[in-house]
């Protein structure tokens, strides 16, 4: 039976691996990665206007998802825990891991910082805006999620939105 990522993302699939004890996807959108780009992805995002576009609603979006992952975390009992510098993520899940049963699906939410590039907004009098990229912390959200069959993605392809999604299989079978 295939899970719902899989059937949701079967036509980037090349295959699945099964007996896996959790997922990791990095994910990046490249269009944001110019400023001619951004300012696409923002009028997709709001109907074609960049009359919001400032760095109080940027920030606003960012403080809306955090707010929501927490809020999902916490209606299902997902621990969220915010990670030092130097905290080794894998292995804050393989612990938790050791120390609880978990079902399929999201079992544990991690929250580190580290530098990224942001767009800093700038708008002139004339109502001009002008973007720079700026390398502030922000949060890095990483998601686990333990099922017993995962689906791969491939590499390359030229989606606006690419991920890898790499899979750990258990160390005895």
């Amino acid at each position: 039976m295939t899970d719902q990522l899989s059937a949701r993302l079967a036509d980037l699939l090349d295959g699945t691996y099964d007996c896996v004890d959790r997922i990791v996807l990095n994910g990046y959108h490249s269009v944001c990665y110019s400023a001619g780009g951004f300012r696409l992805w923002w009028r997709s995002l709001m109907g074609g206007s960049e009359e919001q576009l400032d760095n109080a609603h940027l920030m606003r979006l960012a403080g809306r998802f955090s707010r929501r992952v927490r809020g999902f975390a916490k209606a299902h009992h997902i621990p969220v825990i915010d990670c030092r510098r130097g905290d080794r993520k894998h292995d804050i899940a393989e612990d938790y891991l050791a120390e609880h049963s978990v079902g399929r699906g999201l079992f544990m939410i991690l929250v580190g910082r580290a530098v990224a590039p942001v767009w800093d907004v700038q708008r002139s009098s004339g109502g001009g805006i002008h973007l720079t990229k700026k390398l502030p912390y922000i949060n890095h959200y990483s998601f686990h999620r333990a099922t017993s069959k995962v689906a791969y993605l491939q590499r390359g392809g030229k989606q606006s939105f690419r991920a890898i999604l790499w899979a750990r299989p258990h160390t005895a079978v």
